[in-house]
């Protein structure tokens, strides 16, 4: 079975408010794909469709090939791992991890071999006997994603999960799940906020705003080819710019972003007539020098502002014209060029990366 869920035209309303829009989702066997989007966007609603909790108003989900839309969740083959954990406060992390498969009536032998493994699994050996209390954030993590493996379901569903966990554990935590996932070939649907999260994580990214999905792709498409500026402005940063065709040549097309910035980007097929775009240039791919460049795409600023974040300095940039962009620098090394506040610099750009995008 390629597909191990699918929804179908999905809709789910609360009284005269659409949570979620027809939303159409397949998810194969053995993927990590990520819910991505901000709080009340319906990611959260569109799980709770996938484990039963909710019942969609319009549409169909469909596991391994099966229709489950009226079935409870007791009855679906998957697990949820919660924001809060929901551990048992008063067993120890033995007993909460084996809950699920005593209440399936498996013999005492079985439960302790697959408790056994599971806790070995997420490094949880010499903690069994442990309660919730006398264990760490990311210790109680552990022990909720190990409760929800351990019953070897077709598919992992993961709320937020890491939210609690302070930054450098939720970083160590994102590269222990996804090699989990990938060990246990378990299809994993995940719900985050955090895009940067959702790019360390995911196979695909289906990026959601207001109930719907506006994009689906694996990161590098997500990232690099956003297709509305929705998209673009919510994964990463992103200048977000009108521009206006002045010109098709054979191999390209001219547009201009300000009275001062003319660019030339690569030929503009299937649009024919249409003279306002919107664009969007990640802050990186404004390449700064102090000497002007040779080629297209060239333009003069001022460095209105400049804050260091360590690896990176983010600079903020004003044009003759009074626009401003946002770049970012690698401090990669003493050696290279920095820049500072009222400097004058040279921006330039691939033609590649000046992405039209659909305006919101």
């Amino acid at each position: 079975m390629d597909h191990m869920v699918e929804l179908r035209k999905v809709t789910k309303r609360f009284g005269g408010f659409t949570a979620v829009d027809e939303v159409d989702l397949t998810i194969k066997q053995g993927e990590f794909l990520t819910l991505l989007g901000p709080s009340g966007c319906g990611k959260t609603t569109v799980l709770r469709m996938v484990s039963g909790f909710e019942t969609p108003s319009e549409g169909s989900v469909w596991l391994a090939g099966e229709d489950v839309t009226d079935l409870p969740p007791y009855r679906r083959d998957v697990n949820q791992v919660f924001q809060s954990y929901a551990l048992f406060p008063h067993l120890t992390v033995q007993d909460n991890i084996s809950f699920g498969l005593r209440m399936r009536k498996l013999s005492k032998a079985e439960v302790a071999e697959r408790v056994r493994n599971v806790i070995e699994l997420v490094s949880l050996s010499g903690m069994e006997k442990r309660k919730p209390s006398q264990l760490s954030g990311g210790q109680r993590q552990r022990v909720a994603l190990a409760r929800a493996i351990v019953c070897q379901p077709k598919v992992l569903l993961l709320d937020e999960p890491l939210s609690a966990l302070d930054a450098k554990l939720r970083h160590a935590m994102q590269i222990e799940l996804k090699r989990l996932q990938k060990k246990l070939g378990i299809t994993f649907v995940f719900v985050t906020h955090d895009q940067e999260e959702a790019l360390t994580m995911s196979d695909r990214i289906a990026v959601v705003n207001k109930g719907r999905i506006e994009q689906i792709g694996d990161c590098a498409d997500i990232y690099h080819s956003p297709q509305t500026s929705f998209v673009a402005n919510f994964i990463g940063q992103a200048n977000i710019l009108a521009a206006k065709v002045t010109a098709h040549e054979e191999h390209a097309s001219r547009l201009r972003l300000a009275p001062d910035v003319h660019v030339c980007i690569p030929r503009l097929v299937g649009i024919p007539g249409v003279t306002e775009l919107v664009v969007s240039i990640r802050p990186e791919k404004i390449h700064l020098q102090k000497t002007k460049p040779a080629g297209d795409n060239v333009f003069e600023a001022e460095v209105d502002e400049e804050i260091f974040k360590g690896s990176i300095d983010e600079l903020s940039l004003k044009l003759p014209s009074g626009l401003t962009l946002t770049a970012i620098c690698a401090n990669e090394s003493a050696t290279q060029e920095t820049f500072h506040k009222g400097e004058k610099v040279w921006c330039s750009l691939h033609a590649d990366d000046i992405v039209i995008v659909r305006p919101e």
